[in-house]
């Protein structure tokens, strides 16, 4: 005797690879959170195969290198010199000029960029905007200060940057431990907000206690 099921019951019984699939499904086009995630592709990639996408959006990328990379070239030592005019004509010394000013421009692409996945408000694009955001600030303080280090040392310049390498290496330090935490509120953001003209100040505080 065969143990078939009965033909109301047929095409209505999951079987174990349906049960398998949707989990599946779900992980594929919902984050962690439950939110469902938009496929966010340009208009004019939208009907070209997976493969021809791939390599268009690889082409555009290093296209957007090249010209970002020629752009930083043609006004880095442009931007030097109105920071330098701007600290003169304002009677203050450059550091603090620089130390505000050029960071708005240094890190306006990754702001912009995060601003971007934070308004989709989904779990995984505020993870990936912190992400994105934490990455900038440790790259720029330990990148950019080696690079000011190798130049004093390899050049023989004179050691006068004790006060600003203090302030760097303490908000590094204090942004390394807080970007350990697993939940971020509106009030942590006011704190990593706190910390950068507190740095200015800290700074103006070492270099007023004679530290040079």
């Amino acid at each position: 005797a065969s143990s078939l099921p009965p033909a109301d019951h047929l095409g209505t019984t999951p079987t174990r690879g349906s049960e398998l699939a949707h989990p599946v499904a779900d992980r594929i086009f919902r984050d962690e959170g439950g939110d469902e995630e938009e496929e966010d592709l340009p208009e004019d990639l939208a009907n070209l195969t997976p493969e021809q996408q791939q390599s268009a959006i690889k082409r555009r990328a290093f296209f957007m290198l090249f010209v970002g990379t020629a752009l930083v070239l043609l006004f880095s030592d442009p931007m030097v010199e109105v920071l330098s005019e701007v600290a003169e004509r304002i009677d203050v010394p450059p550091f603090y000029v620089s130390f505000i000013l050029a960071p708005l421009a240094s890190n306006a692409s990754e702001v912009i960029a995060s601003q971007y996945y934070a308004a989709k408000k989904t779990r995984k694009t505020i993870t990936v905007a912190l992400t994105a955001l934490e990455g900038a600030a440790s790259m720029n303080n330990t990148f950019c200060l080696a690079i000011f280090m190798a130049l004093i040392f390899f050049r023989g310049l004179a050691w006068q940057y004790t006060a600003e390498t203090i302030s760097i290496i303490l908000v590094q330090l204090i942004m390394g431990v807080w970007s350990l935490r697993d939940k971020m509120s509106s009030f942590a953001a006011i704190i990593v907000f706190s910390i950068f003209p507190l740095s200015v100040l800290l700074v103006a505080l070492l270099e007023y206690l004679g530290l040079d």
